[in-house]
């Protein structure tokens, strides 16, 4: 397993889910001793929806929670999924939504759904005033993205996702660095999110236990996209919330191994941000390594973070002269769940992610795919 956020090196997403013990454990991450005692509201929430890979860690998490909170109901159109993290979490089996809705005890939801169900739920949660945490990405449309982004804006609730790529030392330390001005006119940003879960299938079918069978994240009519969308939004994400708004995309998707049909099992896209910079993006599920995450080069200035070390030339940094790995390293916020959890039980200083943001990634990589199903550039809608 990678360290975890609070080290100095970093954690991808391969680690992030397949650590038996790593949901706690970010949940334990300290925010400071102080902080973490004025929270003594308890927090009740539901599942709608457990279908996402990322479901086994998040009821760790929340078993671990430092705040106290109460998972009261679980709802999967799935009884087996249902009946099986409802065990796991002491909740009851909710017979539909309309029972989370309506119950006035649970303030905020979990929706670890289909993608193809998020727009319904989302709604619906946004309608009955619930606070909300989406699993990324938040829809397989533009449109159906920000329709959700504006009623969770309208109905005033709480919502974050799970780029927890946000936790990361070395990428906090490098957007404030960015916006200090460090790397001077920054001309290229290059990101890459890899692992080889289709080498490993990690997504076959698995019949024999139902609440562990992630195959539908193979299915593009089902997840909306495949490996590209699926990593590729993690770093699309830092990509944007480092160098803004993009304007452009050319892509090229392909199928590799062909294991899960046509689905896509790799990708990369260059992109035109709106400010100038040139980024290239990369994902795959049929990598063996993923040495290089990021760079970051500018007239003044480069970064790079290499098996997990962040490199770093900068006149404007004193010791930043690119020859030993940087570790002077803010310490990373806890992870996006646990965040949400504090949030609902009051916390106001959790660094949540907009909803705006999340539909405009949504944005970013339909036009992605567009684009490399015509082979043309493709402006962002």
């Amino acid at each position: 397993m990678n360290p975890l956020p609070d080290s100095p090196k970093t954690l991808d997403r391969r680690s992030f889910i397949k650590a038996a013990g790593g949901a706690a454990a970010l949940a334990a991450l300290p925010l400071g001793a102080a902080a973490a005692a004025e929270v003594t509201k308890p927090v009740t929430l539901a599942f709608v929806g457990c279908a996402h890979i990322h479901t086994p860690g998040f009821v760790k998490l929340l078993q671990a929670s430092s705040t106290p909170v109460r998972v009261k109901s679980v709802w999967d159109h799935d009884p087996a999924r249902s009946a099986h993290r409802a065990a796991e979490l002491g909740a009851a089996v909710a017979a539909s939504p309309g029972e989370i809705w309506s119950d006035r005890e649970i303030t905020g939801v979990v929706i670890c759904s289909e993608t193809n169900r998020h727009r319904e739920l989302v709604l619906a949660a946004a309608a009955a005033g619930k606070h909300i945490y989406a699993e990324k990405p938040l829809g397989i449309t533009a449109a159906d993205s920000r329709d959700m982004a504006e009623a969770v804006t309208r109905a005033k609730v709480l919502f974050t996702t799970g780029y927890f790529m946000r936790t990361i030392p070395q990428h906090l330390f490098l957007k404030k660095q960015v916006e200090a001005g460090a790397f001077g006119k920054v001309t290229r940003i290059t990101g890459s999110n890899c692992h080889n879960g289709s080498l490993g299938g990690w997504f076959d079918a698995k019949p024999d236990a139902p609440w562990e069978n992630w195959r539908w994240m193979a299915d593009p009519s089902i997840a909306g996209v495949g490996a590209f969308g699926d990593l590729g939004t993690h770093m699309l994400d830092i990509m944007m919330w480092m160098c803004g708004g993009v304007e452009s995309v050319s892509a090229e998707t392909r199928v590799v191994t062909g294991r899960y049909g046509n689905c896509d099992e790799s990708g990369e896209a260059l992109l035109r941000f709106g400010n100038g910079v040139v980024g290239s993006l990369a994902a795959s599920w049929v990598d063996v390594a993923n040495p290089v995450t990021l760079q970051i080069c500018g007239t003044e200035g480069n970064a790079a973070i290499v098996k997990g070390e962040l490199f770093l030339s900068s006149a404007h940094i004193r010791g930043a002269d690119g020859k030993l790995p940087w570790k002077e390293l803010p310490q990373g916020p806890v992870a996006p769940l646990q965040q949400f959890v504090e949030a609902v039980s009051g916390r106001t200083e959790m660094p949540l992610v907009p909803v705006s943001e999340a539909a405009e990634r949504v944005a970013v990589m339909e036009a992605a795919y567009r684009s490399a199903n015509s082979g043309n550039r493709v402006n962002v809608a």
